[in-house]
């Protein structure tokens, strides 16, 4: 349960140290003396978000502590997180620029981590809880939570998820199997021209090295012809020559060395040049003057350049095109096996259909009992004669189950339930939502419960019967309540009252324990306003000697 609270500079709360006790718990005070302010404060210790304008005028930051007794439960999951177990303080601070940090035991802590931790410790049941009622999701959340669905829902989530990929997957091969016959057309097509052709790994060079040679082959042989008869092929030919030299400047070394290196030179010069007649005879002898060949080297060249033109391409690059295309080709028959995937698909609806089915059958049994609850309830809250029913209607498999839940209600006897929010009254739809609040709290071990104004459209006999049932919620749970009806403060076990005060030229938000006098003063207060007379503190006597009776 919640030991203390500990508030700085907060809205208008300068300083404030409260400790609680068990039971049953009431704040009241006048409208705008910060009652509200209390439960805000506590909501950021417990991972709701704040903003700068939390923090109070001319403070640096606000600073709130609140401190818990600790289960075992709650041991077990600060021992998960590697946080120390001797007590339960949550801590938030924010400052004037809107930066927040969190802490448990002074470790450092995320949001997400209060939130987490504030499921096992507090349920606040806000001021306009009532209005959520009349949202179909929140009516599902509800009856969930009250039948401690928490679990199978998410397993029916995941299993929908698990489904719907395993359906999108088969989709998409499917569809990609149909877009891969058209693109298999067309690569068998561009693959049998291109093996028609056969290009060679470098055959475009060689073949241009072809045509370029055929073309000139007549040239080509009266050229190399010319350059062969003037080095070797008569006595005043250039090997020749250079053979005289040689034989010359031979013998004139024998009689000057120096002139050795220089017959060296010369010799290796006659060497080259018979090398170099001897290529260009072989040369000749090799050169084709067949114009058939030379014809059908055109042709060839003509074929490979009309089909590179064709794929867009050079022509020495239609040999590594035909290995892509294959290669395209191989992947696209490599089929994906759809029996299986359809298989798979199969699987997961049954999975699926499986969980929600459980969780149909947990939530009829959570909407009888809570029905029963609520419609029992109904009767001591001036709706005699009034029936809560929660329907389940099928709907499509979807993340949330197979069904919608409605809250139905009938106001009176005789009439038959309809959707709540075609129905339903201000006044009744807030007695109906403490009715639910009260009911499913009861099932939850959660220690603490807080109501804000929860009783907002009800009063007199109606408003003493709520404080009567908090008061005995207050026996099993510790139930803090801020209300402005003096009949459910006179149930409380202990009572606050919370005022506004200047200080400094600032207004501030100052609380307070009553005493029974205390007490007796505030309702007498809130029944009949500022003037208060004798008339209305015997009627606060009254009030508070018959609710503790």
């Amino acid at each position: 349960m919640l030991l203390s609270l500990h508030i700085r500079d907060f809205v208008i709360v300068e300083k404030l140290d409260i400790s609680f006790s068990k039971g049953f718990t009431v704040f009241s005070g006048e409208t705008g003396a910060g009652k509200s302010i209390l439960i805000d404060a506590l909501s950021l210790t417990l991972g709701q978000r704040g903003d700068a304008h939390m923090v109070r005028e001319g403070a640096q930051k606000a600073d709130i502590s609140a401190i818990f007794e600790t289960s075992e439960k709650v041991t077990q999951w600060l021992n998960n997180q590697d946080i120390d177990t001797d007590e339960l303080v949550l801590r938030r601070t924010l400052d004037n620029q809107g930066k927040s940090k969190a802490f448990i035991n002074g470790t450092p802590a995320t949001l997400t981590q209060l939130k987490e931790l504030s499921e096992m410790l507090i349920d606040i049941h806000g001021q306009h809880a009532h209005q959520l009622l009349l949202k179909p999701n929140a009516q599902r959340t509800m009856l969930d939570a009250q039948g401690g669905h928490t679990a199978l829902v998410k397993q029916v989530q995941q299993a929908w998820q698990l489904w719907q990929k395993a359906q999108e997957t088969m989709d998409n091969a499917i569809t990609n199997l149909e877009q891969q016959e058209h693109i298999r057309e067309r690569l068998e097509w561009q693959l049998s021209e291109l093996k028609q052709l056969n290009p060679g790994k470098e055959e475009w060079a060689q073949i241009d090295s072809d045509y370029n040679r055929l073309a000139h082959a007549s040239a080509l042989m009266e050229g190399v012809a010319q350059t062969l008869n003037a080095l070797d092929n008569d006595q005043q030919s250039i090997c020749s020559e250079l053979s005289h030299a040689c034989a010359r400047i031979s013998q004139l070394a024998n009689k000057d060395s120096q002139l050795a290196s220089i017959y060296e030179t010369l010799e290796s010069a006659r060497i080259t040049c018979v090398e170099a007649a001897s290529d260009l005879n072989a040369y000749l002898n090799r050169l084709d003057l067949d114009p058939s060949r030379l014809e059908q080297t055109e042709q060839r060249m003509r074929s490979m350049f009309d089909l590179a033109k064709k794929f867009k391409i050079e022509p020495e690059n239609l040999y590594i095109h035909k290995l892509y295309l294959q290669e395209e080709l191989d992947k696209i028959n490599q089929t994906v096996d759809i029996d299986a995937l359809k298989k798979q698909v199969k699987i997961e609806q049954q999975n699926y259909f499986t969980v929600a089915k459980q969780l149909t059958q947990a939530r009829q049994q959570a909407a009888n009992s809570l029905a029963k609850n609520v419609t029992q309830a109904m009767q001591t809250l001036a709706m005699q004669g009034g029936k809560f029913e929660i329907e389940l209607q099928d709907i499509k498999p979807s993340a949330y189950g197979l069904e919608n839940i409605q809250f139905n209600v009938a106001g009176h006897a005789g009439t038959t339930p309809r959707a709540l929010n075609k129905v339903a009254s201000g006044g009744e739809l807030a007695r109906i939502s403490l009715a639910l609040s009260v009911m499913s709290n009861q099932a939850h071990q959660v220690p603490t419960l807080i109501f804000d104004e929860v009783d907002t459209g009800i009063g007199g006999a109606v408003a003493e019967v709520v404080g009567q049932l908090l008061r005995q919620l207050g026996k099993t749970h510790q139930v803090l309540c801020v209300t402005h009806l003096p009949q459910v403060a006179a149930c409380g076990h202990q009572h606050f009252q919370v005022s506004k005060q200047q200080k400094e030229g600032h207004t501030v938000s100052q609380i307070k324990p009553l005493t029974i006098e205390g007490r007796t003063q505030e309702i007498a207060r809130m029944l009949g306003g500022v003037n208060i007379t004798e008339t209305s503190l015997d009627h606060a006597r009254e009030m508070l000697s018959h609710a503790t009776e």
